[in-house]
């Protein structure tokens, strides 16, 4: 019997069969993947990494105080009682209209949410009012820091003519000593002296309250404590923005800010220089276009921003400051995320009931509108 033929089909067979297996084998998608099978999927792209903070960038800034005491001006309750009392009283005032907490509102994170506050007989200054939550533990009062301490600040805005516009410290005086309650809460405040009810006083009482106007702990300030989950990504890489781009050369301590003196626009001329700022004081070239840094402590809430009160969103406010100071053109989004970091800068607020004002008596001044 001749065996070839059926040697030769075999033979066919096998090629056959062999070509169909490596056809099928071309056509799988896991060709070459050793141990494949047809339930493997193949993979999407990768979840981003999480945004992470440096620890060691925490030491530029630090914990606020519970209060802002200070050896040069021992506080006492009487003390605070008293400077309470007078920071809400409209009598300090030539027409009994205004009063501290009305360009300080404390129920409003110590401003107005003016450009510039509305004065005696509705005149306005230049300035704009900054927030008196933290002002104590700045280096200096005012934005040109003509003042050295909030006792000493206290006083200034009692006598200006467009502001509170009262005539003197001797009016002053008489406002106060026309009510017994006023004469018994100064007694009370400064025991020592043989004429407790005076001017300087009164600022020293209305400093002691001021010194304890802090707002409660912020969601930066639990994320340092070591709530990790106390910011989300884009707030902490906003915080990781606003340290590389070098907001914090200004804006470091405790209060963000509140502790130097920075030319207005550093790097490039800022656009208006009607105000000269510190160079009003000192009267030194050098001096021109310095202001005092202001503190970010709930720096959300105090609009509008600078201190002319010129810029009414923070995103602009945070854009310009890295143009004009530090010669940095932000991208849109990188602004919103400084900002969203600047937000969680935003402490509670204290519940502050306004006093019971002492009575006034056939002897307290009228108001006066001149």
């Amino acid at each position: 019997m001749n065996r070839l033929p059926i040697v030769l089909a075999a033979v066919s067979l096998a090629v056959f069969v062999g070509a169909c297996d490596k056809a099928e084998r071309w056509h799988s998608p896991f060709e070459g993947t050793p141990g494949a099978t047809s339930q493997t999927k193949p993979s999407g792209p990768a979840a981003p990494a999480p945004i992470t903070v440096d620890p060691a960038r925490f030491a530029a800034f630090g914990a606020v105080p519970a209060r802002m005491d200070d050896a040069a001006h021992p506080t006492s309750a009487a003390k605070v009682a008293l400077g309470k009392t007078l920071y809400f009283d409209t009598r300090l005032s030539k027409n009994h209209d205004l009063s501290c907490n009305s360009c300080h509102d404390l129920a409003r994170y110590g401003v107005d949410l003016e450009k510039t506050s509305s004065g005696h007989k509705g005149q306005r200054g230049t300035r704009n009012s900054p927030t008196v939550f933290f002002a104590a533990g700045h280096f200096v009062q005012f934005w040109d820091g003509r003042a050295a301490d909030v006792e000493a600040q206290a006083l200034g805005p009692v006598r200006n003519p467009v502001e509170m516009a009262m005539e003197s410290d001797k009016a002053v005086v008489e406002v106060l000593s026309s009510m017994k309650e006023y004469e018994a809460a100064f007694k009370a405040a400064f025991p020592d002296d043989k004429k407790p009810v005076s001017f300087t006083n009164m600022g020293i009482a209305i400093g002691a309250f001021e010194r304890t106007l802090v707002t409660g702990p912020s969601k930066w300030d639990r994320f340092v404590a070591g709530d990790g989950k106390a910011l989300d990504d884009v707030e902490k890489q906003g915080f990781n923005l606003f340290y590389e781009t070098g907001c914090i050369s200004c804006h470091n301590g405790p209060y963000f800010g509140g502790n130097s003196y920075r030319k207005l626009g550093d790097k490039k001329p800022w656009p208006d220089q009607a105000d000269l700022g510190r160079f009003a004081v000192t009267k030194i070239e050098a001096d021109k276009q310095f202001f005092k840094v202001p503190s970010l402590r709930n720096v959300a809430k105090t609009g509008p921003w600078f201190h002319d009160g010129s810029v009414a969103t923070l995103e602009d406010a945070v854009t310009k400051m890295a143009s004009f100071q530090l010669g940095k053109e932000l991208t849109p989004a990188d602004a919103k995320a400084i900002v969203r970091f600047l937000e969680t800068l935003t402490g509670t607020l204290p519940t502050i009931a306004p006093p019971v004002l002492p009575k006034s008596t056939d002897k307290t001044p009228k108001p006066s509108a001149k």
